[in-house]
């Protein structure tokens, strides 16, 4: 059974990579029906959407519930690097006019999805969706890159964890200077030898099951809630 979830989840990353072609990079037309058919929020409402990639995308899919009981919107796309997320955060967060956005990031940038890893390069793609979502009133919190000892479709990298050690640091550092809240998914949900994504909350190292999903929730509600002060 984890050898098939492993081969779907490596199909629709192949894919998803496909789609995003040079002509369009950041896959605009994934949620272009769902973002027009969404209204303008109500009068009150404390809008929340989620951007991120296959990790984002997969936790809207397998626990839809959670985010329709919460009122938060996934606009996660699978194999996505922060460069793709930064081409489509307009359409894909600012014109939904949120109150928040949650932005997860890293994993695929550091798997080289698309192209050589430049730390500095995604590290200034996150600043520029904080600076974005912030020029247009929109809070913003910054979460970890989840733990990953190797990914699966990119056998070759070898150093994994220590960029995304090094990377997570960084962002955090930022988020504390700046006063932005940072929720750490990397630390609840590492191995106990250090190595990577625990083995009861993934069924392959890289995306979280079930069980993940409900650390990440139980982080991420209440950081939402503070942020956007709801009792």
């Amino acid at each position: 059974m984890k050898k098939i979830i492993v081969m779907m989840m490596l199909c629709c990353s192949t894919a998803v990579m496909a789609q995003n072609n040079h002509h369009n990079f950041g896959w605009f037309g994934r949620y272009a029906q769902a973002n027009k058919e969404l209204p303008a929020p109500a009068k009150g409402e404390k809008r929340v959407v989620f951007m991120g990639n296959s990790i984002t995308d997969n936790w809207a899919s397998m626990r839809p519930d959670f985010f329709k009981k919460n009122g938060y919107i996934g606009r996660g796309i699978g194999g996505q690097t922060s460069f793709q997320f930064l081409t489509r955060f307009r359409e894909d967060v600012v014109n939904l006019q949120p109150k928040l956005v949650v932005i997860n990031y890293g994993t695929n940038d550091i798997a080289e999805n698309t192209g050589e890893y430049n730390e500095d390069y995604t590290y200034g793609n996150v600043l520029s969706m904080i600076d974005i979502a912030r020029a247009n009133g929109i809070k913003v919190i910054l979460t970890s890159c989840l733990p990953a000892e190797f990914f699966p479709w990119q056998p070759r990298i070898k150093d994994s964890m220590e960029k995304i050690r090094h990377l997570n640091a960084r962002v955090e550092a930022y988020a504390k200077a700046n006063k932005i809240p940072y929720v750490d998914y990397f630390k609840a949900m590492l191995s106990a030898d250090g190595k990577g994504l625990d083995s009861r909350y993934t069924p392959e190292q890289v995306h979280p099951n079930n069980a993940g999903y409900e650390v990440m929730e139980s982080l991420i509600v209440p950081a939402i809630k503070k942020a956007l002060k709801i009792k």
